[in-house]
């Protein structure tokens, strides 16, 4: 009986001890991956929402590049994306002939907490797709690594 009571105590300080910690280190990592991420320049940035099954949704805000769009700030919704384990893929809508195709990796980064920037990396391969003026498809490659924004506690 000693010990049978003994081992009660333990089993609920061990339990009490589990639920006092922050939640998303108990949660799943996929769904702590939504949120914002850097992009290519300094102000751009990602969004990113893992909903149920590994879809995911989510934008792209950049600066435009084009003449008729040069520093407008544009936003470019996710035509399709998705989540499956730690691999991510998305594409963008077209928005004034350019969109984004993306294929890589989410995961942790170096950030300790998720108040720090780069908790989570996004790491992976991003193609910019432009159509110019007679309809020809330019495409051009890049190796990203874009960083969580910090979050608030």
């Amino acid at each position: 009986m000693k010990l049978a009571g003994m081992l009660s105590l333990l089993f609920l300080t061990c339990s009490w001890m589990l639920a006092g910690q922050n939640p998303t280190e108990n949660s799943t990592p996929a769904a702590d991956y939504s949120g914002m991420y850097s992009f290519l320049r300094e102000g751009e940035f990602v969004q990113i929402t893992v909903e149920d099954a590994g879809k995911v949704t989510g934008f792209v805000s950049r600066y435009g590049d084009s003449e008729s769009d040069r520093g407008a700030f544009l936003d470019q919704f996710f035509k399709q994306g998705k989540l499956d384990g730690s691999k991510l893929s998305f594409t963008t809508d077209t928005v004034h002939g350019v969109w984004y195709e993306f294929q890589g990796t989410i995961g942790r980064g170096d950030g300790k907490t998720l108040a720090d920037e780069a908790y989570y990396i996004v790491k992976g391969t991003l193609t910019e797709y432009q159509t110019d003026a007679d309809k020809k498809v330019i495409s051009k490659a890049h190796e990203v690594l874009l960083k969580s924004f910090p979050r608030e506690a």
